[in-house]
């Protein structure tokens, strides 16, 4: 699945699939302008993928200093563009990984 593909079926279901990594559940909900339960997804998860929509979110927030500890946790750098371009960007890395096993 690609980010186009991600995003048609999200404009044909509300519920995300659970089969997909909580990360990318997370961007679904986000997607969907419900913060609170992209939060709630990734809030616990303990995988670098999930620290790094945890940055996204928190950086989207306006939580900066939250959102530095996360991308320090996710070994990720600090985004500086649009949040709909690091959506996109997080949301591709993802996807990529879960279609081939490798990240970004």
């Amino acid at each position: 699945m690609n980010t186009a593909e991600f995003l048609r079926l999200m404009a044909k279901q509300r519920l995300c699939p659970q089969t997909l990594p909580k990360a990318l559940q997370a961007l679904w909900y986000d997607k969907q302008d419900d913060w609170n339960q992209a939060h709630d997804i990734v809030q616990n998860a303990g995988d670098v993928d999930s620290a790094w929509v945890h940055a996204y979110l928190h950086r989207k927030e306006g939580d900066l200093n939250n959102a530095h500890y996360w991308y320090q946790r996710s070994s990720q750098p600090e985004f500086t563009g649009e949040l709909n371009q690091e959506w996109e960007h997080i949301t591709s890395c993802l996807l990529t990984k879960v279609n081939t096993t490798h990240g970004c």
